[in-house]
């Protein structure tokens, strides 16, 4: 018994001289090896950051006017940890608060709330209620004030002026984004809006506390984290009850960079000015063939310069004020902007999907040339041509018999056009019978145009639009036809209490598709000729094509950032132009088509009244796009001098009639305004021109125009990144193809067999 009473006494040593080594071994490691990751977790348990948010950059005109800027407003802030520290929370101070910006308490308490703490309902703070991420000690913007409002301003002053009964609550001025132009080219700028929870957790917002504001769409949401600059970080030192002790470092904030665009702020006025009042006078004419007014319900009108691609000027009707997001946009207000038919919101020249009719023709010469038709042949001009077994017509049933390219481009004979794809259609119908590929010159010389894929523009939503061929039908049947086959038994019910007439259309289209929807048909070819059936652009997109046509064939990236400016003056950059192609078009070909768009302004063209009394030549092309069910999308596409091409202007009309009738004399407005023809100032500078170089900043931080002396600090470059986008549903400016169904479309016109 002895010896077993001995051995389990020296067991039982052994397994506590092993704890207490193991015990001693830890803690001389943690005192050791890893002492000082320990020592700098506990220092850093008694420092909190406070931020600094620094100044967003200004957004200028090629000019240097301000298009976007900072403005004072008076901000209503809480620091959380000193209403705490008062009697019962604080519930005194916040009632009192309460009462002077008219915000209920229990709302208060929420936004000064740090996200994910549990409120006294058992919940916990989330985005959803509006919380804080930010750090407890930081001051939590609860309310601002326009500095306009002066009887707000007064009441708000009450806090500053009597502290001592709000303790832990400041009133004090910051700057707040501010939109001199007001409405002018907002979708353009775009708006600010506050970061969410989600984003917070990105890389490109990290360390932003919750309420900062973030470019939500436009040039503020693309070039964001240059405008944002760098918020500074100032490191307080606080005790175990958080009570601040010191000061360890401060890290100064620096302001964003001033964006320059190419945008000039004179003719973006002019162009949204003529663009509004051509829509007013659209809708005062009849329709001849509905017997109502033209609805004329948006628009939207482009000036490139030619050369660079740079974007001049870019309207849309109907647009909206950024300002009424400053501050926060009310529910009323939001709701009104969704639910207009209109669509405010959205930008026509970038977001909007439209048939561009006979301007697209530009394209079909082109094509056909390269298909093996003669630029300098001659081709027949009949008022009508049957193809299978549908008769395609001109607009109004015109005849010119026989002409060449020149002629049905300057009078829009689509005859000729039908005939040259119909040809081209017998010729790949014949080759895919023979076991070889069809060539599809018409989609191809499209593509090579820049239709069918995003332009490139440093803007979010750049839509591609639709460029149909053979494999694009067949992957679209596949996905449609359990639609069509449905709908060609039950029919549109829906529309015929309304519209008995088109509800036939759209069950015979229905039972076609169903069928042999698959095909791409003669009259698929046809209709492509003439921009109609299923292709769509943007406005934006034939402008660039157009502005290809008059360089001599290069194809642009649209581009409206310019380049940057430090606040300070000491550092700007500039942004180059970016080529995107080259047209597979001979240089004599090109000239041709120049040649004959001249004509098109001209007496006896089609364009001519609106053009009457100009004084040098402008080429141009109408487009009369017809839309199911609606009155036509009138189109009018240019540039001048025709001679030696600087700008391209493109006007697009929905509902508005004929390109002679409305879109033309919009893009003659602005043509007159630009170069001084209307009885005012040229808006160009001398020889027609703009500025290439950016504004330069004063020694007193103020923004000269281009040229101005003034000390100029020595250049540094400046990297700036691809532009990239918040939107979620930008994407790559890079990526080709079109969606199934695209949004914000018209609704195509297609064909049948026995209707156009």
């Amino acid at each position: 018994m002895k010896d077993q009473s001995r051995s389990r006494i020296v067991v039982l040593r052994v397994v506590v001289l092993s704890i207490l080594l193991t015990l001693f071994g830890r803690l001389a490691y943690l005192q050791t090896a890893d002492g000082a990751k320990y020592v700098q977790a506990a220092s850093n348990n008694r420092v909190r950051n406070i931020i600094t948010p620094a100044a967003r950059g200004q957004v200028l005109d090629d000019r240097g006017v301000a298009l976007v800027n900072n403005k004072t407003a008076l901000v209503v802030s809480v620091t959380r940890s000193r209403i705490l520290s008062q009697p019962h929370a604080g519930a005194a101070v916040l009632a009192r608060l309460a009462r002077v910006i008219g915000i209920p308490v229990a709302q208060i308490t929420n936004i000064i709330t740090p996200c994910g703490e549990v409120l006294k309902n058992g919940t916990r703070a989330s985005s959803k209620t509006g919380c804080w991420n930010g750090s407890p000690l930081q001051p939590v913007p609860v309310r601002s004030y326009s500095s306009d409002n002066a009887a707000e301003v007064r009441r708000v002053l009450a806090i500053a002026e009597h502290a001592e009964s709000f303790p832990g609550v400041q009133a004090q001025y910051a700057p707040v984004r501010q939109y001199p132009q007001k409405s002018m080219a907002a979708h353009v700028l775009g708006y600010l809006g506050p970061i969410s929870q989600a984003e917070a957790s990105m890389a490109q917002y990290r360390n932003l506390p919750s309420g900062s504001l973030i470019g939500r769409s436009g040039v503020e949401s693309v070039y964001d984290s240059q405008l944002r600059g760098t918020n500074g970080v100032q490191k307080l030192q606080v005790d175990m009850s958080g009570t601040v002790t010191g000061t360890v470092g401060t890290v100064p904030a620096q302001a964003g960079q001033n964006l320059v665009l190419s945008l000039d702020a004179g003719i973006q006025k002019a162009t949204e000015a003529a663009l509004a009042k051509g829509i007013a006078t659209a809708r005062t004419q009849r329709d001849p063939v509905r017997g109502t007014n033209y609805a004329a319900p948006k628009g939207a009108a482009i000036v490139v310069e030619v050369g660079t691609g740079r974007i001049v000027a870019m309207a849309s009707n109907p647009t909206y004020d950024p300002t009424l997001f400053v501050g926060g946009i009310s529910t009323k207000e939001y709701r009104a902007l969704t639910t207009d038919p209109g669509q405010p919101l959205l930008s026509n020249a970038t977001q909007g999907l439209f048939s561009p009719g006979s301007t697209f023709k530009i394209v079909s010469t082109a094509a056909a040339v390269a298909a093996g038709d003669s630029i300098n042949g001659i081709y027949n001009c009949p008022p009508s041509l049957m193809i299978g077994n549908q008769r395609f017509g001109n607009f109004e049933g015109e005849q010119f018999g026989p002409i060449d390219f020149r002629t049905a481009l300057i009078k829009s004979c689509d005859t000729v056009y039908y005939q040259v794809a119909y040809d081209q259609w017998l010729r790949d119908e014949a080759a895919l019978k023979a076991g070889k590929p069809a060539q599809e010159v018409f989609p191809k010389q499209a593509r090579a145009f820049g239709f069918g894929s995003k332009t490139g523009i440093d803007l979010p939503g750049d839509l591609s639009g639709l460029i149909t061929d053979r494999k694009y039908k067949l992957n679209f049947w596949k996905q449609m036809k359990a639609v069509e086959c449905k709908r060609a038994k039950t029919g549109y019910p829906e529309v015929a209490k309304t519209d008995p007439a088109r509800a036939a259309y759209l069950l015979q289209l229905a039972k076609e598709n169903c069928t042999d929807g698959y095909r791409y048909n003669a009259g698929d070819s046809a209709l492509f000729a003439i921009g109609q059936g299923d292709v769509l652009v943007t406005p934006l997109q034939l402008a660039m094509a157009y502005s290809a046509v008059a360089n001599g064939g290069t194809l642009y990236e649209p581009r409206l950032a310019k380049g940057f400016l430090s606040a300070d003056g000491k550092t700007y950059s500039t942004l180059p132009s970016v080529k995107r192609g080259t047209l597979p078009v001979s240089q004599s070909v090109l000239a041709y088509i120049r040649s004959a768009l001249a004509g098109v302004t001209q007496q006896g063209g089609t364009a001519g009244f609106a053009f009457a009394g100009f004084p040098f030549p402008v080429a141009g092309k109408t487009g009369t796009a017809d839309v199911l069910g609606k009155a036509p999308t009138s189109w009018f596409a240019s540039f001048a001098p025709a001679n030696k091409p600087k700008y391209a202007v493109v006007v697009m009309v929905p509902e508005g009639g004929t390109g002679a009738t409305t879109a033309a004399p919009i893009a003659r407005s602005i043509y007159d305004a630009m170069y001084g023809l209307a009885g005012k100032p040229s808006l160009l500078g001398p020889g027609g021109v703009l500025p290439s170089a950016l504004p330069v900043v004063r020694p007193d931080g103020t923004i000269a125009p281009p040229g101005t002396r003034v000390p100029v600090p020595p250049h540094r470059a400046v990297t700036i990144p691809k532009p990239t986008s918040a939107s979620p549903s930008s994407g790559s400016t890079r990526a080709i193809g079109a969606p199934a169904r695209l949004p914000w479309s018209e609704e195509p016109r297609r064909t049948t067999r026995g209707k156009p």
